[in-house]
C-alpha cells in the first residue's frame, strides 16, 4: 500500500469528515461507511478524527501512523 500523507487526510476530514472521506482515503472502508450512515457520529467522530490527524495519531488500515504532511 502506498504511504498516505496527512495533508490529503486533513483536507478530506475538514471538508467531508461527516461522510468519512478521510477514512476511505486511508483504506478504512468499513468505518468510512459507518461514518456515512451516522454522519460522522453526528460530527463527534469526525471531530475526534480531525484532532487525531492534526496531532499525528491517525493510522491507515494497516495500523501505520500517518506522519508526513506532504
Amino acid at each position: 500500500m502506498a504511504k498516505k500523507r496527512i495533508l490529503p487526510a486533513f483536507l478530506l476530514c475538514f471538508f467531508f469528515g461527516v461522510f468519512g472521506a478521510h477514512r476511505f482515503y486511508v483504506g478504512k472502508v468499513g468505518t468510512g461507511i459507518l461514518q456515512i450512515v451516522t454522519l460522522g457520529g453526528l460530527g463527534f467522530w469526525a471531530l475526534i478524527d480531525f484532532i487525531m490527524i492534526i496531532i499525528g495519531a491517525f493510522t491507515d488500515k494497516e495500523g501505520n501512523k500517518i506522519t508526513q504532511w506532504t
